[in-house]
């Protein structure tokens, strides 16, 4: 199977910084991946390149195509929703869905308007009446209405409610994806979107910190919580993390055996907010 995008040395300077230090990775289709990094780590910058908004050294495909120059015929089998929703102010909300019925050959309008009879919008609506939270609603149903191939999330609820946060998940699983499909997020609210990724990628100082499918993780990472009498003993399988609840330990273990963690205390599989944070106190090792 061919890779829905796909890395060789990919590598991006600023002037004296590294964004993009001589990246490997493949995202195969179907499959939904969370980008993870912290600020800095150079996730956007590898969006940009994916996107072809940025130049860059190496190698990277993205459907078979060279973003930098076969951009225009990618477009059309991509689509991005940043974390910042840029709509002209003075548009209303019937016009901006026929502005993009009339240039997206994949957007379909039916679609758009059941997503926006889930919220308080209305046809007549201009954007300057709106919350910021409602142009977000606005920006994501014209998105998530055309029929992409590959679709890009950059802290896509950003402003939004929980409430509609969850909605939006829920509907990008049930409504949006299917097998054809991939989808790259990236977001800081890790533990909203584990339970729909299916892969895995940390990032760090430019640099792939993990790279893994989420039955790797389940089956590399286990949480156990230790009296402090077994202590020393689970600092010798040397974990990647401790901390301090309840006057236990506990501690975070990648690769370990479990029958030797199963002697400590309780186990646990940990999130993947527990994981990353292990991973970047490692020094973006895991």
């Amino acid at each position: 199977m061919s890779a829905a995008i796909s890395a060789r040395g990919l590598t991006k300077r600023y002037k004296n910084t590294v964004a993009l230090d001589s990246v490997d990775f493949e995202i195969l289709p179907g499959r939904i991946v969370g980008l993870i990094g912290p600020n800095g780590a150079g996730k956007t910058t590898a969006l940009k390149a994916i996107l072809g908004l940025t130049d860059f050294d190496g190698q990277l495909s993205v459907l078979g195509r060279d973003p930098r120059s076969q951009r225009e015929s990618l477009m059309q089998d991509v689509c991005f929703i940043a974390d910042v929703a840029v709509l002209p102010r003075w548009i209303r909300v019937r016009e901006a869905i026929e502005y993009v019925q009339g240039v997206h050959p994949k957007f379909s309008r039916e679609r758009c308007e059941a997503f926006l009879a889930r919220t308080k919008l209305k046809p007549h609506m201009k954007v300057r009446e709106l919350s910021k939270g409602m142009v977000v609603q606005l920006h994501l149903a014209l998105v998530m209405s055309i029929d992409a191939r590959l679709l890009v999330l950059d802290e896509p609820t950003l402003g939004l409610d929980i409430i509609y946060r969850k909605e939006f998940y829920q509907t990008l699983l049930n409504d949006y994806f299917d097998h054809e499909k991939t989808i790259v997020v990236t977001t800081h609210q890790v533990e909203e979107i584990e339970h729909i990724l299916t892969d895995l990628i940390f990032i760090q100082d430019g640099r792939i910190a993990l790279n893994a499918t989420m039955d790797e993780v389940g089956e590399r990472f286990s949480e156990v919580m230790v009296s402090p009498d077994k202590r020393e003993q689970a600092l010798a399988l040397k974990p990647l993390t401790e901390r301090q609840v309840f006057g236990k330990s506990i501690f975070l273990f990648d690769r370990a055996a479990q029958g030797d963690l199963a002697q400590l205390g309780e186990l646990h599989k940990p999130s993947v907010a527990d994981i990353f944070v292990a991973t970047m106190k490692n020094g973006g090792q895991a």
